[in-house]
């Protein structure tokens, strides 16, 4: 019965779960929380992973281990292996503008083309060119750039500055896969290349890039644990749930996330789906949203609840929430690509103005904005025969009431569990024996598709105004 173990760095937390090897059953787990904000110092995460390794009991017994975690976010390094600002996180949208001057200088289409996507501020590259702009001082001390999950392999394996790693700051062991890649804005997930020009283009220098692996493929040892070699958060997720081509899976954390497996990459040169690669070898068509359960967080708050209160309130109301439509974009908004946008409620009348109406006018805000990502994947040829709904918000009874009105899809729910680290598990399993684990995934609930059009048409209305 070997063990072993996968690690989700997320935006908020660290999570780590060991597995049973043979079975997929989760033997133990740990935890530890990030700091708050949208720029985050790298050895937060590095001291989070150690501590939830620790809450699991540590990786005495177990066999080898990867690390998927969050997209995007820009970890510069220079020549000595130092980290040389706080990291830029995925929901950081400095560099709206950037990505807009990325876009001008190299036009959208040819970005689509050459890797897949059209530049947000998400995006690494729009965050290397906001660097250059900003802090062309740091800029210039850019030896090389790694995403969250490659700068967490790395020093597991053992390098980093000299003082703090036994291997040192060798920056041509930095390794990195196909699904994280892809998410850079300056590797192509067809060609599986780096395009060195549009990496120039952004920080105004060559670097050195992470080597990308392929699935299943080993990063290397972290002393006897075989590593894997790590994803991007919704791909590991993918891998965690078993998904195939056919299944659409929605996430609804921090982010809320539309993605899909299919086999054939997705270019589309209005930006709206990325095409991004995922951790099997396939493709990962993805619409992402930056407002999802904090939505709901901020309506529970004003209405003095808790997510269970919220969830009876909204249950009481109706759908189309008696004419009140709330557009959720508190962060500002990625998809529609409207950084500097804020949430607005529309529709209120004396009648409107309840309790109920208002919580569900944040359910259905928040899930319309997902409903309409699923649309733009249909729009590139994804036909989707059932939805997976995952993330801390999908057992709210009156988020599964709502996504089955919304949809058109049949929505199934799996039961709760830790799938990004449960993807890292997956690749820990591959790399140890060669073969890709097919673990089962338990349901929790399954919805037939039960549309009320009132509710997207009510949205769309009011979206409109944007």
């Amino acid at each position: 019965m070997p063990l072993v173990a996968g690690v989700d760095s997320s935006t908020q937390s660290c999570k780590v779960v060991i597995v049973d090897a043979d079975s997929g059953e989760v033997v133990r787990t740990g935890r530890a929380a990030h700091p708050d904000g949208t720029a985050v110092p790298p050895a937060a995460w590095w001291a989070a992973m150690q501590e939830a390794i620790s809450g699991a009991g540590g990786l005495v017994d177990v066999a080898a281990i990867s690390v998927a975690g969050q997209q995007h976010g820009l970890v510069a390094l220079d020549r000595h292996g130092r980290v040389i600002r706080d990291a830029l996180l995925w929901n950081d949208t400095r560099s709206a503008a950037a990505a807009r001057q990325l876009i001008d200088e190299v036009g959208a289409q040819d970005y689509v083309d050459r890797t897949g996507v059209v530049p947000v501020a998400s995006f690494t590259a729009t965050k290397l060119r906001w660097l250059r702009d900003t802090e062309p001082e740091n800029a210039a001390k850019v030896a090389a750039v790694a995403l969250p999950h490659d700068w967490l392999t790395w020093r597991l394996r053992g390098y980093g500055p000299v003082g703090e790693s036994r291997f040192g700051p060798d920056l041509d062991e930095l390794i990195t896969d196909r699904s994280d890649a892809s998410g850079t804005a300056y590797w192509s997930p067809t060609t599986g290349d780096y395009d060195r020009d549009l990496l120039v283009c952004a920080l105004g220098h060559d670097a050195v890039l992470p080597r990308v692996l392929g699935a299943g493929e080993a990063a290397g040892k972290a002393g006897p644990l075989v590593v894997g070699p790590g994803a991007g958060d919704n791909a590991g997720a993918a891998l965690g749930l078993g998904a195939s081509e056919g299944d659409c899976v929605v996430s609804i954390g921090t982010s809320g996330t539309v993605f899909a497996v299919t086999a054939d990459p997705v270019r589309d040169a209005t930006g709206t789906v990325a095409g991004f690669a995922d951790a099997s070898g396939l493709f990962l068509p993805l619409v992402a949203t930056l407002n999802a359960a904090r939505v709901l967080d901020a309506i529970a708050g004003l209405l003095g609840v808790d997510h269970g209160g919220l969830a009876e309130l909204a249950l009481a109301s109706r759908p189309g929430a008696g004419g009140a439509v709330l557009v959720p974009y508190f962060e500002g908004e990625r998809t529609p690509n409207l950084p500097t946008a804020t949430a607005s409620v529309t529709g209120l009348t004396l009648e409107s103005t309840t309790r109920p109406h208002l919580a569900r006018a944040a359910v259905e805000g928040m899930l319309c904005g997902l409903a309409d990502g699923l649309d733009a994947l249909v729009g590139q040829g994804v036909r989707p025969r059932r939805l997976l709904l995952i993330g801390g918000a999908a057992l709210n009874p009156a988020v599964q009431q709502v996504a089955a009105q919304v949809f058109g899809v049949p929505v199934v729910v799996p039961a709760p569990g830790e799938y990004v680290a449960m993807g890292g598990a997956v690749q820990a399993g591959w790399v140890l024996a060669g073969d890709r684990p097919t673990w089962s995934v338990d349901t929790a609930v399954e919805l037939a598709p039960d549309p009320q059009p009132v509710i997207r048409e009510q949205y769309a209305g009011a979206r409109s105004a944007y």
